[in-house]
């Protein structure tokens, strides 16, 4: 089943981003490589695909996991929670109804 993560980031979460970031993609990449990734990015602080300084407030992740319970371990151990960047992370079941 597929399911979304949405992880909300620390005020001035840029520089504990840049550290982690390396970590972060790799794991994301070992997904989409599996054929488990539907989409992930980052929500930009203002409006735009640059934020530069204003960086960003959050994530969201689509992706299928066997059970909520795997998609909730797997969020629980991105290295963005572990440097601080994410605040909050919320797991949900997903539907894809389009395209």
């Amino acid at each position: 089943m597929l399911y979304s993560i949405f992880a909300y980031d620390v005020e001035d979460s840029l520089p504990l981003r840049a550290k982690a970031r390396p970590g972060h993609i790799a794991r994301l990449n070992e997904m989409a490589e599996a054929g488990r990734l539907v989409l992930a990015g980052p929500n930009p602080a203002i409006d735009s695909n640059e934020p530069g300084e204003a960086g960003f407030t959050g994530s969201l992740i689509v992706a299928e996991f066997d059970s909520i319970e795997e998609a909730q371990a797997w969020a629980n151990a991105d290295p963005y929670l572990a440097a601080g960047v994410y605040e909050k992370v919320e797991v949900k079941p997903f539907k894809k109804v389009l395209p």
